[in-house]
Formats: structure tokens, C-alpha cells, sequence
């Protein structure tokens, strides 16, 4: 893993998880409002989650990932692939 600055990594792992959610929800032909309804969270959540503004808890990760039919370990495995990509 690459040497990073605490906030920078965060907020790189923000974006790798926003990355890798939108093109999911894509995959899946879901609208963000879909995805937000599959998962019980709110639609603006799931928007600011995509553009690496928040970072969903684990409880979200979970309802997130069944959502679209993936385990939460698979997603993050995305992630983290992702992530190594910044």
C-alpha cells in the first residue's frame, strides 16, 4: 500500500468506495433513488457516498452490498483494488 498522509488515504478511500459503488449501481441498472430504496438509506446518502463526500458506516456497507447482490467483503475487496488505482 502506498505511503499516505491519514487525511489523504481517507479521503482517497472515500472516492475508490464512490467509484466502485456508482459503477455497481450501474451494472445493476439501478437509479441512485433504487438503490437507496433496496437499501433503506436515503437517496442524497447514497450520492454523497458516490462522490467520496461521506463514507458509509459498516451497517450501510452491509445493506449497500446486498443491495446489489454482492457480499460486503467482495465490495470492499473492489474497493481496496480500487483504492490501490488512485
Amino acid at each position: 500500500m502506498r505511503a499516505h498522509y491519514r487525511g489523504a488515504m481517507t479521503l482517497d478511500i472515500g472516492v475508490a468506495f464512490g467509484r466502485v459503488l456508482r459503477q455497481k449501481r450501474r451494472e445493476a441498472g439501478l437509479t441512485q433513488e433504487e438503490l437507496a430504496l433496496e437499501a433503506d438509506v436515503q437517496r442524497n446518502y447514497v450520492s454523497l457516498i458516490e462522490r467520496g463526500v461521506n463514507q458509509p458506516t459498516i451497517a450501510v456497507l452491509f445493506k449497500l452490498a446486498t443491495a446489489l447482490n454482492y457480499s460486503p467483503s467482495k465490495l470492499i475487496l473492489l474497493v481496496e483494488e480500487e483504492f490501490e488505482r488512485l
